[in-house]
């Protein structure tokens, strides 16, 4: 056969620098799309051999192989797949965007052929991926029956065609490396980069490499297989063992420890994947060292890793979990490193948070120790569900632990539980966040609940301040923040407390900055004083700590509520009464406020001012 120059059947020049400049982001899955090709080839001689076994020419030890050879600057991938004739070779490497794959997946479609095999390849580009890193691909071919061909270009518009000399069915992929790109000669390199996208392929991926010995002036070739083939979420379950499992999630993790809870299943119907998550039990290094709220899992497409940069196969509230998604049927676009939206995906999604908020719940219950351990490391990144996943929500809380003034430090209770053990009469969820147990166990706002024998719950993550409003309530009985919002009973109870209180509760809020209100409250039984939001407004303390991170958080105005019962308050009512001009009621309101203020969890605005005030006191 004379040799041919070919033009491609497209406008090369212009497509082709879109595919090396701008349709992959990573040069590195030039490898993972030869790979893949070769793997398609040797499915496609493995399907036709089922009916035809003289097509396998008595080899069918299936294996790609790849060898660098530095001194010509070379690197070559070849497999013992189909092979192509020059007539197949003008045809998928002469097309751009004809993908052999496709055309063979239609015609085993047309002749009704039930087993058809999975390939990957459907967009007839990857094999282009070569030029981001060659100014000249060769690729010789043989297939059953043909002669061997050569199909030879730089990229720039054309190709060659020409006999070549090869005796195996199979094809070799010859690619001439760019001076930049010189770092895919080393082994190590290639040991990496087939580890990341292909080291779950089925077949094996053999690295050539050739020593010499220079003092008997010999070379010996070895060779070395670079891919585990070890895609363990394809097994059955029932095949594999724990530390199977551990040892994978190890693998994709970097973590050093085993995961608390292993979920593998396959789904079918209207959307097939198989999906392999892993729940760890202690957070690992990666998510020590990386604060990304995105969620990755390893996504791959029959057993080729695809990419772990997709944050939309799980929310953000799950990026704990680990794990691989296999399936064929996400809408990739045409480089593969792009998951576009559409409705499977959402179903995919859907699909994988019900799994896991279901193995979540079952870890809750049937081993509370080891859910304590998960949800001690975990449960503020689980919490930001509350506020994004509103389908989601109530399963989300079921799976939250706090304390409680009903038990000692560092024991929790559940939302369920609580309200099993709400006291007589009550509608709501009590609650208080504040910076810690110790700040606010013992707070004014607790006071009245714990003399009726209610249980408050005690949020003490930054992060309850932000999200446990967003709940509002839970299975029917609505959340309620102790230290926000008005006590209907003080309507009622106060109405001639509030008459002899009137002239000083109007001093009292013209004296103080900051205060919208001052009035009286029930809310308080051994305190005189306290400060209250709005029922959504921010705490003090959550203001106080943005303030420390360098936020700028406008203040509000909070009310003053004050204990008509207590002794201060009392007293200084009193000397209202007796002498509106006495320069003493003023300290003592203000004093009044300062405790109020440091209860709330804030900081004191003068505490200098304070100091003062207690010391007039003391000198008297």
């Amino acid at each position: 056969m004379a040799k041919k120059t070919m033009k491609f059947k497209t406008e090369l020049a212009q497509l082709l620098h879109l595919i090396t400049h701008s349709l992959y982001s990573h040069r590195e899955v030039f490898l993972r799309e030869l790979i893949s090709n070769a793997c398609d080839a040797i499915d496609k001689i493995r399907f036709e051999g089922l009916t035809d076994t003289a097509l396998l020419d008595g080899d069918s030890d299936w294996k790609i192989t790849i060898r660098a050879d530095k001194d010509a600057q070379t690197l070559t991938i070849s497999d013992n797949g189909i092979g192509m004739s020059q007539e197949s070779i003008v045809q998928n490497l002469g097309t751009i965007a004809h993908s052999g794959t496709k055309a063979f997946l239609e015609r085993a479609q047309e002749l009704d052929i039930k087993e058809n095999p999975e390939l990957i390849g459907q967009f007839g580009v990857g094999f282009y991926a070569s030029f981001m890193v060659a100014n000249e691909v060769t690729v010789v071919s043989k297939a059953h029956g043909e002669e061997a061909v050569q199909w030879k270009s730089d990229g720039t518009g054309s190709f060659t065609v020409s006999e070549a000399d090869k005796e195996t069915r199979g094809t070799d992929v010859i690619l001439h490396l760019k001076d930049e790109a010189k770092e895919y000669l080393d082994n190590w390199t290639i040991r990496s980069t087939v580890k990341k996208f292909s080291d779950f392929v089925e077949h094996p991926i053999l690295l050539l490499e050739t020593e010499k010995d220079e003092e008997k002036g010999t070379e010996e070739e070895k060779e070395e297989q670079i891919n585990t083939q070890k895609a363990i979420w394809l097994r059955p379950k029932s095949e594999i063992t724990d530390e199977e499992y551990g040892e994978f999630y190890k693998h994709i993790s970097h973590d050093t420890n085993s995961p608390a809870e292993t979920i593998h299943y396959n789904a079918e119907g209207a959307i097939e994947f198989k999906a392999l998550l892993f729940i760890p039990e202690h957070k690992p290094f990666d998510m020590l060292m990386n604060n990304d709220p995105k969620a990755h899992l390893n996504l791959y497409v029959q057993r080729v890793f695809i990419s772990n940069e997709f944050d939309n196969l799980l929310p953000g509230y799950l990026r704990f979990v680990k794990g691989v998604v296999d399936s064929s049927d996400l809408p990739l676009n045409v480089s593969r490193e792009i998951l576009q939206d559409n409705p499977l995906l959402d179903k995919i999604r859907s699909n994988l948070v019900t799994r896991i908020l279901k193995t979540l719940a079952q870890m809750k219950e049937k081993d509370y120790a080891e859910f304590r351990i998960f949800h001690d490391n975990f449960s503020t990144i689980l919490k930001e569900g509350l506020q994004t996943d509103w389908g989601n929500r109530e399963k989300i809380a079921d799976l939250l632990l706090f304390e409680t003034t009903a038990k000692d430090a560092g024991e929790k209770t559940c939302f369920s539980d609580y309200v099993e053990n709400m006291a007589d009469g009550q509608e709501e969820i009590l609650y208080l966040a504040g910076e810690n147990r110790a700040s606010i166990q013992n707070s004014p706002y607790l006071e009245s609940f714990k003399a009726d024998g209610k249980e408050v719950l005690l949020m003490i993550e930054p992060i309850d301040e932000f999200v446990i409003p967003q709940l509002t309530e839970y299975k029917g009985k609505k959340l309620r923040a102790v230290n926000k919002g008005d006590l209907e009973e003080d309507k009622e109870k106060l109405k001639e407390e509030e008459k002899q209180f009137e002239g000083f509760l109007g001093f009292a809020k013209d004296l103080l900055d900051g205060v919208k209100e001052v009035k009286l409250t029930t809310r308080l039984k051994d305190s005189a004083a306290c400060l209250v939001g709005d029922e959504y407004s921010m705490s003090p303390h959550i203001e106080e700590m943005m303030r420390r991170m360098g936020q700028d958080v406008p203040k509000h105005e909070s009310v003053l509520e004050l204990n008509p019962e207590h002794p201060i308050v009392k007293k200084v009512q009193a000397m209202y009464a007796a002498d509106k001009e006495d320069p003493k009621i003023g300290t003592f309101t203000k004093l009044l406020h300062d405790q109020a203020v440091i209860a709330s969890g804030a900081k004191l605005d003068d505490p200098a001012g304070f100091a003062a005030r207690i010391n007039e006191l003391l000198a008297d």
